[in-house]
């Protein structure tokens, strides 16, 4: 009877004896082979001879940087007296799935010999080198030191993630190193209601053709392309990639604002984006939302940038999210994904591709930081009002058109605007929630403060003129002291003064007053005694409406970056500058 159980073991001899390829482990074993005439190969060096004979190596020989968790375990576990940084490649003998075969060495004085590499154990995201940078040339709005460590950083990676706490001027320090690296083509994915203010941003700083994608209107032509995630796939089809005007385009970088909206791998958009910004050569995601909260929002993002620690979805879940499979209907199993472990351990495999500094951890922030988010309004309603004011305005002499008049025909417009910024500050404030904060939304108008206090329901409190004494102290405690409640929406009269909600490093004003003082005295609602965080202040602006004249003057009247709308300014001189410029439109 034939004897079957040596066969393998005997063909990979066979192949041995003819073997002349490149690959230094073979060649390794039939050199033991000639000199041993006993020498046997065991069943896995027989079926690597026999798998892999006619695989032609590549030839690398340079140095690559090591996983640092795993130079870590190799150090320990080979009882080295220090941990290594990176492995010499002389040749790529064998990819498999998951791992590396590869003739090389760990130190340079060792001989060079086969090792085992797991894929996530090299990092293939190699640093560019950068020259000094000329911030002189940014003088009119120079970056701060923590944006300027942003910039270096941005520029070493060309697949990136900047997790800065928001306030930290991501915006900047993107729009900077766009311009460094010198890149032709750039394309900005952000929430709508970030579009101005990213042309905003880069309009500071450069002359470069820009233009804001609205609906299904694009252009191929200019320089910087922002868009909003609602309307990717207007320009994008994954049947159709290469007609599609993304990549005709050919960005040479793609910038992705508030990256957490594509957290979610199964949603469509997140699709849509990831089939091209794969592709891309330079990636950068911007997101303020803690690394560490749930891993596995973060596994896309990683993925996205090529993170080691994302290549295996399975063993990222079991080791970061605490994930676990359990049956449901009968024999379907499902994972659990929601938990959290090893955090520390993901944060160092990941710190070379990810930034991610608090505000209290930055020194050269100003202790109060205003943050106008500028936006467009397309409202035939604020269009018809405007006009009938213009209309009375001229029918009438100075007589009958007193400065009291005035700003009392200029109130429903006021009020039309407010009403029409509630869908942006909703989502602004839902941004703000998921990075664990809370929020105080100031408004002038009843309407919107139950707007958006019905908006949020149970998780919002509020003070307007109409509470008592009792549900107004109720209302501050439960947002002072209860962690459910995550919204306070004031009346900037009733609750903008007198009140202290420490609870908040987040101030969004809704709408404005042209009384100047009651910004100041609004904000330092949060940014009081008992406040140990720098306070942000957002104030949402329709730059197209009489808004963005009241706010210019406002601002002007005191330095927007100490006390923005201080109560040092005469108030009727204000608001009779204020209707001044209105009135001159």
């Amino acid at each position: 009877m034939l004897n079957t159980t040596n066969l393998i073991e005997q063909k990979a001899l066979e192949i041995l004896d003819t073997y002349d390829g490149g690959n230094n482990y073979l060649l390794s074993l039939k050199t033991k082979k000639i000199n041993n005439p006993k020498f046997y190969p065991t069943r896995s060096q027989s079926e690597y001879i026999i798998n892999f004979h006619q695989v032609q190596p590549k030839v690398a020989k340079k140095w690559v940087d090591l996983d640092s968790y795993f130079a870590k375990k190799m150090a320990n576990d080979k009882l080295y007296t220090h941990i290594p940084e990176k492995i010499y490649i002389e040749k790529l003998l064998v990819e498999k799935d998951t791992s590396y075969h590869i003739w090389g060495k760990i130190f340079s004085g060792e001989t060079l010999h086969d090792i085992w590499l797991p894929k996530t154990a090299i990092i293939k995201n190699q640093e560019n080198e950068i020259k000094e940078i000329d911030y002189s040339k940014y003088s009119h709005r120079p970056p701060l030191n923590h944006q300027k460590e942003a910039i270096e950083k941005l520029l070493k990676n060309n697949r990136f993630i900047l997790a800065d706490d928001m306030g930290l001027g991501k915006t900047t320090s993107v729009v900077i190193s766009s311009l460094e690296a010198e890149v032709k083509k750039i394309l900005v994915i952000c929430p709508a209601s970030l579009k101005i203010n990213w042309m905003r941003e880069f309009q500071l700083y450069t002359d470069k053709e820009i233009f804001i994608c609205d609906g299904k209107k694009y252009s191929t032509e200019s320089d910087i392309v922002i868009m909003n995630y609602d309307i990717v796939k207007n320009f994008y089809d994954t049947k159709s990639p290469e007609t599609s005007p993304i990549i005709q385009s050919n960005f040479d970088l793609i910038v992705i604002d508030e990256a957490h909206y594509i957290s979610n791998p199964t949603a469509i958009r997140t699709k849509l984006i990831n089939s091209f910004a794969k592709k891309s050569k330079r990636l950068w995601l911007l997101s303020g939302t803690p690394m560490t909260s749930r891993p596995i929002n973060y596994f896309n993002l990683l993925s996205l940038i090529d993170s080691p620690v994302a290549q295996n979805w399975m063993a990222y879940v079991i080791r970061y999210c605490e994930g676990y499979q359990f049956r449901v209907g009968g024999n379907k199993k499902v994972w659990n994904t929601n938990g959290a472990s090893n955090l520390e351990e993901l944060r160092d495999r990941t710190s070379r591709q990810v930034l991610r500094r608090l505000k209290t951890e930055v020194l050269d922030l100003p202790e109060k930081i205003i943050n106008p988010v500028y936006l467009r309004l397309k409202s035939r309603e604020y269009e018809d009002l405007m006009g009938d004011y213009y209309n009375w305005y001229e029918s009438k002499d100075d007589s009958t058109r007193s400065l009291t008049v005035q700003f009392t025909k200029i109130m429903k417009v006021r009020q039309v605007i407010a009403n029409e910024k509630v869908e942006s500050t909703i989502e602004l404030t839902e941004n703000i929630l998921e990075q664990g904060k809370k929020v105080i939304i100031f408004t002038n108008f009843t309407e919107v403060l139950q707007r958006i206090h019905s908006h949020f329901g149970k998780k919002s409190v509020y003070l307007d003129g109409s509470c008592s004494k009792n549900s107004r102290q109720h209302s501050i405690d439960e947002f002072q002291n209860n962690d459910k409640i995550k919204i306070f929406v004031g009346n900037l009269k009733a609750a903008g003064a007198g009140i202290t909600l420490t609870a908040s490093e987040v101030v969004i004003m809704n709408d404005l007053s042209f009384i100047p003082s009651d910004h100041a005295q609004a904000e330092d609602r949060a940014y009081r005694y008992g406040q140990k965080n720098n306070v942000l202040v957002y104030y949402p602006i329709f730059e197209n409406t009489i808004e963005g004249v009241v706010y210019d003057i406002l601002s002007h009247k005191k330095n927007i970056i100490d006390v923005v709308m201080g109560d040092t300014v005469d108030k009727t001189d204000v608001v009779q500058e204020i209707m001044s410029r209105i009135n001159s439109r």
